[in-house]
Parts: C-alpha cells; sequence; structure tokens
C-alpha cells in the first residue's frame, strides 16, 4: 500500500511512553517510507477537529531521536470524546448544528491523510473506532492505526500496555522519598494514592516494586533503620472490597508496634462509598466529559485518611499523590523494548491497509496483533488472585490464607 500522509495524535493522560511512541512512528516511516510525509495533530483530537497540525520536516526527522529521552507528549494530549456534542460545544471545538465526526472527517480529507495512528488509552481507541466507522461508512478510505498508552493497564485484551511499566518503578521512586518521613514525629500515617480509577494494577505493581527494592537494602536496626518501618503495610485497589474495621484493627497493631503505618491506595477503591455519602448529603459529584467521576476533586486519600486515622491513633497523616510524577516520567529500558516492537508492528499494518489497535492479543496467546477495534473496551479489572499479588499481601501480613480480601475480582 502507497502511503502518502501520516498523522500522528496522543490523547488522553499522559503516560511514560508517548514521546517515545512519536519518535518510533516518525523513524520507523523514515526507514521504511522516507517519501510519506506525516503530520501531527496538536492536542489530540482537539487539533483534529480544528486543523491544528505540524509538518514533521526533514530537519524534524533528524532530531527525534531526542524524544526518547522525554516524557510527557511533544505534540500534546487533550481529553475529546468526537460523540460527546454537549462537551465540543460548550469548549468551542465544534459549533452548532455539527457532527464532530464529520469535521474530524473531513479535515482528515483535507489533510491527504492516508494513515492514522492515535496513541491513547480505551477512550482514545474507541473513539477512533467510531471515526473510522464513520469514515467507512461515508466512503471515505483510511487507515486507524492504535497504540495502547495507559499506566492502569487495563484495556481489554491487551496483556501490557505502554508506559504502564515505566509508571509504576516511577511510583515506587516516588514512595521511597515519602515514606522516609514516617519517623518525622510519633504514629504517622503515610497514605500513597496512586492513579487508578476503575483498575488497581498500577497501585498492585507499584506496592511490589516498592515491596522488592525494601528487601534489596541494608538496613540498620541498631540505629533505628529497620525495613519494617519503611515497608509497605496495606494496599487497597477497586477490585478489593474492604472491611474497615478489621483493617483497623490490623493496622491499630502495626502502628502501636512500629510507630507507622504506610499504605498504598489506588484513588479508584472506594470510590462508589465516597459518591455515595456525597449523594447522601446533598453534594454535587464532579463528572468529566467521559462520564466519570473526577477523582481530584473527591480526593479519595483524604477520605481514607479520615477513616483511618482517629482509629490507629496516628498523631500525623500525610497524603501524597504520585500520579503526575510517575505518569511524566521517560519510558524506562523495559518499556522501550515494547514500545519499538509495537510501533513496528502498527506501521507494518498501516502499509498493509489493516485498522486495530496494536497489542499482545490475551485472547488469543498474547501474539502481537492488529485487534479489531469493535473488540476493544476499557476498564479491564486487575485480578488480585494473581500469584504476585497474593504473595504480597501475605508478606506484609494483609492477608494470611493465600487468597485476597473481596474473594477475587469485582
Amino acid at each position: 500500500m502507497t502511503i502518502r500522509r501520516v498523522a500522528i495524535l496522543t490523547a488522553g493522560g499522559y503516560a511514560p511512553c508517548l514521546s517515545s511512541a512519536v519518535a518510533g512512528l516518525i523513524e520507523r516511516y523514515t526507514e521504511l517510507s522516507p517519501e510519506t510525509e506525516i503530520i501531527a495533530y496538536r492536542y489530540g483530537y482537539r487539533g483534529l477537529l480544528l486543523g491544528d497540525s505540524i509538518t514533521v520536516t526533514p530537519e524534524a526527522r533528524k532530531q527525534t531521536h531526542i524524544l526518547h529521552f522525554f516524557g510527557g507528549s511533544p505534540i500534546g494530549n487533550s481529553r475529546v470524546k468526537l460523540t460527546n456534542t454537549e462537551d465540543l460545544l460548550r469548549r468551542g471545538l465544534i459549533h452548532e448544528g455539527e457532527n464532530a465526526l464529520e469535521v474530524a472527517a473531513k479535515q482528515l480529507q483535507k489533510d491527504g491523510v492516508d494513515v492514522l495512528h492515535t496513541i491513547g488509552g480505551d477512550d482514545t481507541s474507541t473513539t477512533a473506532a467510531d471515526l473510522a466507522a464513520y469514515l467507512e461508512d461515508n466512503g471515505y478510505s483510511l487507515t486507524v492505526v492504535g497504540l495502547p498508552k495507559t499506566i492502569d493497564n487495563d484495556i481489554v485484551p491487551v496483556a501490557q500496555s505502554m508506559g504502564a511499566w515505566t509508571a509504576a518503578e516511577e511510583a515506587a521512586h516516588f514512595a521511597e522519598h515519602i515514606i522516609a518521613e514516617h519517623n518525622s514525629t510519633p504514629r504517622v500515617l503515610i497514605i500513597h494514592e496512586v492513579m487508578g480509577r476503575n483498575c488497581g494494577y498500577l497501585t498492585a505493581e507499584a506496592a511490589s516494586e516498592y515491596h522488592n527494592w525494601v528487601g534489596r537494602q541494608t538496613w540498620a536496626p541498631l540505629l533505628g533503620l529497620t525495613p519494617e518501618t519503611w515497608d509497605v503495610h496495606a494496599v487497597y485497589l477497586p477490585e478489593m472490597t474492604i472491611d474497615f474495621a478489621t483493617e483497623a484493627k490490623r493496622l491499630r497493631g502495626i502502628m502501636d508496634r512500629l510507630g507507622n503505618v504506610n499504605i498504598f491506595l489506588s484513588e479508584g477503591a472506594g470510590v462508589d462509598e465516597i459518591v455515595a455519602h456525597m449523594r447522601a448529603t446533598g453534594q454535587e459529584v464532579p463528572i468529566d466529559a467521559f462520564g466519570h467521576v473526577k477523582l481530584d476533586k473527591i480526593n479519595p486519600g483524604e477520605w481514607f485518611a479520615s477513616q483511618f486515622a482517629s482509629r490507629l491513633g496516628a498523631e500525623k497523616t500525610l497524603v501524597q499523590k504520585s500520579g503526575y510524577f510517575s505518569r511524566s516520567a521517560p519510558a524506562s529500558d523495559r518499556d522501550l523494548v515494547l514500545i519499538k516492537g509495537m510501533v513496528d508492528f502498527a506501521v507494518d499494518a498501516a502499509m498493509r491497509g489493516e485498522s486495530g489497535l496494536v497489542g499482545h492479543d490475551e485472547e488469543n496467546g498474547n501474539l502481537l496483533s492488529c485487534i479489531a477495534f469493535p473488540r476493544v473496551a476499557g476498564h479491564k479489572p486487575f485480578n488480585i488472585n494473581r500469584s504476585w499479588f497474593r504473595k504480597l499481601l501475605g508478606e506484609i501480613g494483609q492477608i494470611e490464607d493465600g487468597s485476597a480480601q473481596g474473594d477475587g475480582a469485582k
């Protein structure tokens, strides 16, 4: 397939892969088809609707390798859903009476785009699917090949999303500094709030990374430096049922014995209870353009702190969020290998004219594939009965019988 022009966009929240994925696409096309023109829509679907793009010139291609050393996205992100007309009108991205899918399709036609590469999570991919279907129904031939980006690692049926490993590593590194505060005063409760709306993967992986870091250090117990006080004492995920009374009793024992408690909390844990409380008390629940509760507005970490602080007899409570620290990091070596394989496959799929989301297909033996968009969905729950996670909970004393609280995923 002859490709005259390729467009790239990054969308949704940041993950430690965007900059490298953009670079990888440019490098792969330059290697295989240097005559193919490349443009990038600025700020994701927003740029597509507004016709705001940059051209990747030959001079720009010479600088592409630099992107691998940076986090974030050089071309910008935004949260835009092409089927949410009310939100698009409010933000001035379309005019009254316009269909956003039609506006986007006409812009792609105007720009002469043959292939659109989207780099994003499930919302980005499902939006790309809506756009691809609209274009096909209206007689415009466009190949749309997505790359899976999400620190939550919750895209069905993708086994491992780009950036999730790095985000967990960075969240664990963040915890190394935050948990150093554990004896800044007697009886300190530290809650490390980790991103993860519906899926606890990132919190679980970060807690495991951090726990393993504790296990690798050399300690000086005679001088008060002990692994017990630095370790994780509890991990709470959206997929887990939390018995606050039982946990408060267990953690009170740890507080009395060690003088501190360290909790890794997924920001989506306990949200149903928080929202129910807000509605029962007549408070408005803030909702974003995709219909999600705005977690930064309801502060799950503070809510958990209020549930535990007095029961644990905490004299000081710290709630620290690692989200922006971890999601904006440059990709780690492990993720760079994953990104390279996915990017090369994405370009190959585009040159075959095959649309879909590139990923290791869990429903097909983890084979790297171009997964048809109708099969793609979000909110894949983390399986809390994975052996490594059960091992973690057992080692920190959160479970005794080898099965995670809650009898499995929701």
